[in-house]
């Protein structure tokens, strides 16, 4: 738990919390407000993005995820799934089609393709 010494609990007076003082705001000035907020945002957004998502495997990985970023703010939500299923659900058809786009209709499994001969 916090002490706060009882002299500078007064506004206007530096605050004392576990033997550092810390001045008020006022004293400090604004650069150093800003500096804080920006330290603050920073860790911020780098633990975000520390959690977020594995590593990129393909190129059609790659471009599927871009393509979910770009998408996942403008697709309806009726379900109110949330952003993140939104983007994994544009991110998944993306790489079906990209999966589908690369095999010949009618190849299956196995079969060899064929290719045709110009006389």
């Amino acid at each position: 738990m916090m002490r706060i010494a009882p002299e500078a609990k007064r506004e206007g007076q530096a605050l004392r919390i576990l033997g550092i003082d810390f001045d008020p705001p006022a004293r400090r000035g604004p650069a150093a407000a800003g500096l804080l907020l920006g330290l603050g945002l920073g860790l911020g957004l780098s633990s975000a993005a520390a959690q977020s998502e594995p590593p990129i495997r393909s190129a059609e990985d790659a471009f599927c995820r871009s393509e979910a970023r770009a998408q996942v703010f403008s697709a309806p939500d009726p379900l109110n799934l949330g952003l993140r299923e939104i983007g994994r659900r544009i991110w998944a058809s993306c790489m079906e089609r990209t999966q589908r786009k690369g095999q010949v209709k009618g190849q299956g499994k196995g079969q060899k393709s064929r290719k045709r001969r110009h006389r």
